[in-house]
């Protein structure tokens, strides 16, 4: 009886930070598409679709499995996969290299041509600061390092968000998920949803 009651008190304890709640919480399409409005304000997204939930790639036996938390598709057949990561395991760059890749393979089938890869957003949600710069997000894309005015195209983008940051770098309503994230409480119709679903 002890050990129920007790594994109940673990579980009430979880936040939105612990990745398997974020995924079960990120299933509520309404949901997903607020946080990645609130990520992305540029993009309109107009619905996203759940190919598969909490998508495992597996290429052969002897390669890495991935597990992603959040994989969806929105209207433009733009691809997402959003991820909760609460440790600094000093290795996330490579992970995400490593997630783009697995997920490419996925999108493009043998003897399709390679503009038929989609758009995708690799997007990790930390509470603590990857690059130790003091900002929310960090948005990297292919740029040429001689002239940064020319983008490779290759249309993978990778955000890192950090609920630790100290900068004034981002919307309110996205700082208010940071907050959230963090643990803090703050006054935000969205925040109040998210807390709903927890």
């Amino acid at each position: 009886m002890d050990n129920i009651e007790v594994k109940q008190t673990k579980w009430e304890d979880l936040s939105i930070s612990n990745d398997f709640l974020f995924g079960k919480v990120m299933q509520n399409p309404e949901l997903c598409k607020e946080l990645l409005q609130r990520i992305l304000p540029d993009l309109k997204i107009d619905r996203i679709e759940y190919p598969e939930l909490q998508k495992s790639i597996n290429v052969d036996m002897d390669a890495h499995s991935v597990r992603l938390d959040v994989y969806v598709k929105d209207d433009r057949e733009i691809v997402y996969d959003i991820e909760m990561q609460v440790s600094d395991t000093k290795e996330l760059p490579k992970r995400s290299r490593y997630y783009q890749g697995m997920i490419d393979i996925q999108l493009v089938d043998a003897g399709q041509h390679y503009k038929k890869l989609n758009k995708s957003y690799i997007i990790f949600i930390c509470p603590f600061d990857l690059y130790g710069k003091g900002r929310h997000i960090y948005t990297f894309e292919n740029i040429c390092k001689e002239d940064n005015s020319i983008s490779m195209g290759d249309e993978a983008v990778k955000i890192f968000l950090n609920a630790d940051g100290t900068m004034d770098d981002v919307s309110r309503e996205l700082k208010a998920f940071l907050d959230y994230v963090a643990g803090q409480k703050p006054e935000d119709s969205y925040v109040e949803k998210l807390e709903e679903a927890v």
